[in-house]
């Protein structure tokens, strides 16, 4: 299997982020926030992963939307212990910070935050336990499926003169979009690809504004 998961991988993702000249956003307007892409072993196979949630209608904020497990940043803490305290809250997946294995370009959101995507290796990772408050369902997506020639997709839009990234996993049975999307296109070329891709300049749908 080409993305089995490995020590081998785990070295050739690190690798690749170290070479990456990451792109971090200083804009005091935005409120800082952190998502965890956490590479862990698939249920049924030996095959590598990202975590993935689907987020419940009662929430206030990007209901019923694809999310990483992520979000805003309390008081002083770093990004990084942001990034693992809501993976911990969401899907009761405990890391610590020696497992984070680089970061990806900040992205800003038209909802007013600046999102740090946080790779992380959570290897064999067990089963799931989401809080149902938090998430409506977890998803494995396969790196396979993220490898896939066929996404991303872009549709153009009226409010921008980028198009709007979106892609259609198997996994999911949906569209997916940015910016979950777009954050999961540069993972995908950065650490799978080894590829210098950005992806900030890309729209989001009006339904991912709120």
């Amino acid at each position: 299997m080409k993305h089995v998961l490995s020590g081998e991988l785990r070295e050739t993702v690190a690798a690749n982020l170290d070479r990456f000249e990451r792109r971090a956003l200083n804009d005091d307007d935005l409120r800082h926030a952190a998502v965890a892409l956490v590479i862990a072993k698939a249920e049924a196979s030996s095959e590598a992963t990202i975590l993935l949630t689907l987020r419940p209608m009662t929430m206030r904020r990007h209901s019923n939307q694809y999310a990483l497990p992520g979000g805003r940043r309390d008081g002083d803490e770093t990004l990084i212990q942001t990034a693992l305290r809501e993976l911990e809250e969401e899907l009761r997946l405990s890391l610590p910070p020696d497992n984070v294995v680089g970061l990806l370009d900040d992205y800003a959101t038209q909802s007013g935050f600046c999102v740090t995507p946080i790779v992380v290796w959570a290897g064999d990772a067990g089963p799931l336990d989401p809080d149902p408050e938090e998430v409506a369902e977890a998803f494995y997506i396969p790196f396979s499926e993220l490898d896939s020639d066929a996404i991303p997709h872009f549709m153009e839009t009226e409010h921008s003169e980028h198009p709007v990234l979106y892609s259609r996993l198997p996994t999911l049975g949906h569209s997916m979009y940015a910016p979950t999307a777009a954050i999961l296109y540069q993972f995908r070329e950065v650490c799978i690809r080894g590829l210098d891709t950005r992806v900030a300049h890309y729209s989001q749908p009006e339904f991912a504004w709120k």
